[in-house]
């Protein structure tokens, strides 16, 4: 899971229980995520394994680790474990039968800094927080705040007013594939500037509070005093400004929408997280597309952005895309199931974020896949949330279509007379 916390939530996810509880019709954690994404797909897994009243033919359960690091456990998937070739991936978070996926890499900026001993003056922090986030793959297209972004454009603000401040450090995000939702830098001033920066960062989050009006309705930009105990050795201005520059620079958001499916985007890059430690400083991003040529070529765009800052680039390439197979012989029983219990057609649809079919694919070869789940809502954020009816549903489904596929497959003549489905909007 991907675990995300409020600020102000006291939590170890190391050591402490998931605290779940319901509300109406939707099961939630208190401050925290709840890891329904994808514990959920994991619990129908083994209740099916263990539902004397499921019929089935011989299953394989198969349980990855660190997929919300990068699909790492599929990727040293041995495929020869396996013998079956019909994978029902259970990871998917709404109502809908899932053909293709996006692939990503990670890349990452390490900077060295150097820095002098802080004189008199006064230390303060540029707090950005309130966010929505969210997931880096599906909310990245409702173009939500980034919270590093916003915190860059501060301190741009501030230099471009003439404010001078010296960086003490930078802290912000908290996973490669949630779009963050606080930053802060640590400052120091002279007294008598200190008022000019707090007009500053008024100025900004009053502009930003409207440019994201209806999308960000708790966004807060804060300037706050620390103690002197808090005043570390002041970067460089040479370091302060590569590094700022850098990520004034970066990509961030939706980069391009996909020209053959009307409503997905294609390809997209998560300025991630932003941490400082000593004489170092780390900026990740994560890059997603349905187009390998797109996915190297904002990597690529990256990982060049940071060398001309004189950072050392890593490139990590993390998993192939998944290309959607509408003519499916899964998908086809499938969707007939799903219109024979709930009498209606299911949505079929391709998505903007990491699935494990393709890697799995690679490694099984003639592998026919499908990803569905329950509605799932607000993934990699504390409000996540799943809803109780929905996952009734998932498990009827589930249960549902694993006995069509204990049956006999129909005749060619059957099977080629049912219409191919069309991909919906995401």
């Amino acid at each position: 899971m991907v675990c995300e916390r409020s600020p102000e939530v006291d939590f170890d996810f190391l050591l402490d229980p998931i605290r779940a509880r319901v509300e109406g019709e939707w099961v939630c954690a208190l401050g925290t995520t709840l890891g329904a994404d994808n514990g959920i797909g994991v619990a129908a897994a083994l209740s099916v394994a263990d539902d004397p009243e499921a019929m089935h033919g011989p299953l394989e359960i198969l349980l990855t680790v660190e997929e919300e690091l990068g699909l790492r456990g599929a990727l040293q998937l041995d495929g020869s474990l396996l013998e079956g070739k019909i994978l029902l991936n259970l990871d998917s978070e709404d109502p809908a039968f899932y053909v293709g996926c996006a692939g990503a890499t990670d890349t990452v900026g390490h900077f060295r800094v150097h820095s002098t001993a802080a004189p008199g003056g006064r230390v303060g922090e540029v707090v950005v927080s309130g966010l929505s986030g969210g997931h880096s793959g599906l909310s990245i297209l409702g173009n939500p705040a980034n919270a590093i972004k916003l915190l860059a454009s501060v301190l741009g603000a501030l230099r471009s007013s003439g404010v001078e401040f010296g960086l003490l450090g930078l802290r912000g995000g908290n996973s490669r594939n949630a779009i963050p939702r606080e930053a802060r830098a640590a400052l120091w001033v002279t007294e008598g500037l200190w008022t000019a920066v707090a007009e500053v960062v008024r100025r900004q989050e009053a502009l930003f509070v409207e440019e994201f009006a209806g999308v960000e309705a708790d966004l807060r930009i804060e300037w706050r005093e620390l103690s002197r105990q808090n005043a570390h050795n002041i970067w460089e201005r040479a370091d302060r400004e590569r590094i700022l520059d850098t990520l004034l620079a970066c990509p961030h958001g939706v980069l391009a929408m996909s020209r053959t499916i009307a409503g997905l985007v294609e390809t997209s890059n998560n300025l991630a997280m932003l941490e400082s430690s000593g004489d170092e400083v780390t900026v990740s991003t994560l890059a997603r597309s349905s187009s390998a040529l797109s996915l190297d070529a904002i990597s690529c765009q990256v990982a060049a952005v940071f060398r001309l800052a004189g950072a050392a680039a890593e490139v990590h390439h993390g998993y192939p895309g998944w290309q959607p197979n509408l003519e499916s012989s899964l998908l086809l029983r499938a969707i007939e199931v799903h219109e024979r219990l709930f009498g209606r057609r299911p949505p079929v649809k391709a998505i903007h974020a990491g699935l494990e079919c393709g890697v799995i694919g690679q490694k099984v070869k003639g592998v026919d896949a499908i990803s569905f789940g329950p509605t799932i809502e607000g993934a990699h954020t504390p409000a996540e949330r799943v809803h109780v009816g929905s996952v009734v549903a998932f498990y009827r489904l589930l249960t549902g279509l694993l006995e069509e596929l204990a049956r006999p497959i129909a005749s060619r003549q059957t099977r080629a007379s049912l219409p191919v489905p069309s991909l919906d909007l995401p």
